[in-house]
């Protein structure tokens, strides 16, 4: 790697933001949705399938692939785009929030995580130098810092006391950033404490990453919550650097946070859901397993250009589910794939018209009580 990351603003419709991540691997257009390929692959999908719905960007997670296939096998493929034979850009998370779901297998001190591995027990500790190190390794495009992510709600002054390891972590991580073509970004923490958040994200930009992630939402706050934790910090991060909110991504939270002025979003809704039987719709989420399905002729979707609406019919997946065919949950994942692909080229389109906030209605009011399942 050797080209040098670097984010262009084209466009605003009030707060949303239309631009570019320039990285080693091609461009991301944004804002944009990543699909969550945490053990090098995307679940259920090819990555040919993923590059025909217009993604140029996935996730791997260094906790996961630290832990199996390990650093060595990673190392002797050539790296992780080598590995999984992917051409577009990948983004690893460092495993904080994995370690945070694992409380009764780690403990966190000043140096790092304390943990056991989930598969066979064994002891490691990962900390801010070793997972840049480990994302070195992967050839990851963007690298994200370790951060402490907290059950919500914390104390506050628990809260504080976390954000003060996470800031002191980012300083760690930064000072041994290389000067390979990676960037990388802090993760601003604080919970639901707008105070800590602006704390941790003035701290964050004096560090000068290449782009900063809003982390601990998503982790079972009720939405307002989540609103006043992008709210609390977004203002305070630099309009020449993508902000990325961190494992939110169903679609009404996609809406409002892009008008909010997120660029990246990430999430393993789509992916689960079609393994659940659940395709995305204009209209809200569609459960192709109900009865009513079973002599539907129509395709899941009909304005959708992917594979399984092109070819075939709410009766034949209702019939695959029921039979419980392997086929079905990859059919259903083209679809939430593509469906949240057009999403965001439909948000894109809104803001170079400037007309987001329009769009963005219409969407909403469409999607009725059901964006945000």
């Amino acid at each position: 790697m050797s080209l040098k990351p670097s984010f262009s603003l084209k466009n605003t419709s009030g707060k949303a933001r239309r631009g570019a991540l320039n990285l080693a691997h091609g461009k991301l257009e944004t804002p944009a949705f990543m699909p969550v390929g945490t053990q090098a692959t995307v679940k259920t999908v090819r990555n040919s399938d993923l590059e025909a719905d217009g993604y140029t960007m996935i996730l791997g997670n260094t906790y996961h692939l630290y832990l199996r296939p390990g650093l060595e096998v990673i190392r002797k493929a050539g790296g992780l785009h080598k590995f999984m034979n992917w051409k577009g850009n990948i983004l690893t998370d460092s495993g904080g929030f994995q370690l945070f779901s694992l409380a009764s297998l780690r403990k966190v001190t000043e140096e790092g995580y304390n943990f056991q591995s989930h598969i066979d027990g064994s002891k490691h500790i990962l900390t801010p130098e070793n997972v840049i190190h480990a994302q070195t390794v992967f050839g990851s495009d963007v690298m994200m810092v370790l951060d402490e992510c907290l059950e919500q709600p914390s104390e506050e002054a628990r809260t504080q006391e976390s954000v003060e390891l996470t800031l002191r972590w980012a300083e760690r991580a930064r000072k041994i950033h290389p000067e390979n073509g990676q960037a990388m970004f802090g993760i601003v923490q604080g919970g639901g404490f707008p105070k800590l958040r602006e704390y941790c994200a003035d701290h964050l930009v004096g560090l000068d990453f290449d782009g900063y992630a809003i982390g601990g939402v998503a982790v079972g706050e009720e939405r307002p919550m989540m609103e006043l934790a992008v709210n609390s910090c977004i203002n305070r991060l630099p309009e020449n650097k993508p902000r990325y909110l961190m494992g939110v991504g169903k679609p009404k939270d996609l809406i409002d946070f892009v008008g909010m002025g997120v660029d990246m979003f990430d999430c393993v809704v789509p992916t689960r859901n079609a393994r659940g039987a659940s395709f995305f719709i204009p209209e809200g989420r569609l459960n192709i397993r109900n009865a009513k399905h079973r002599d539907d002729f129509r395709p899941v979707q009909e304005d959708c250009d992917c594979y399984v609406c092109r070819n075939h019919t709410r009766a034949y997946m209702h019939h695959l589910f029921k039979a419980k065919e392997w086929l079905a949950p990859i059919y259903a994942t083209l679809h939430n794939l593509r469906y949240f692909a057009r999403l965001m080229e439909q948000l894109r389109e809104a803001i170079e018209n400037d007309r987001y906030e329009s769009v963005s209605r219409e969407l909403l009011n469409r999607m009725g009580n059901f964006g945000n399942s």
